[in-house]
């Protein structure tokens, strides 16, 4: 996942953690300098854009993406956002639904 990222947005520093375990629920964390006075969706597309690939064929099912910059990074602390868990924080990652398949 860090190795993902990183390709999309080289300058970052990216923590990544497999929420539950299975390799398809993710929070990602990612801080870099170049976020600076950009919008929260300008910093994800290009993130989003690039796992689409990995979301259309399941093998990403949540991906709680987190783009800051270093002074934002600082003040929020912990962020990290588990679609299926009990806290849910001011800010939610993007949670993909499909339909069951029978």
């Amino acid at each position: 996942m860090v190795v993902e990222v990183g390709k999309v947005v080289p300058d970052a520093i990216i923590e990544a953690t497999d929420l539950h375990g299975t390799g398809d629920h993710f929070h990602v964390r990612v801080i870099s300098k170049s976020y600076e006075g950009q919008r929260p969706l300008q910093r994800q597309r290009p993130i989003l854009t690039h796992f689409k690939q990995y979301i259309a064929t399941n093998t990403v099912h949540a991906l709680d993406l987190k783009c800051m910059t270093p002074n934002q990074g600082d003040a929020l602390g912990d962020t990290k956002f588990d679609p299926h868990g009990e806290k849910q924080p001011e800010f939610f990652g993007v949670h993909i639904r499909r339909e069951k398949k029978e």
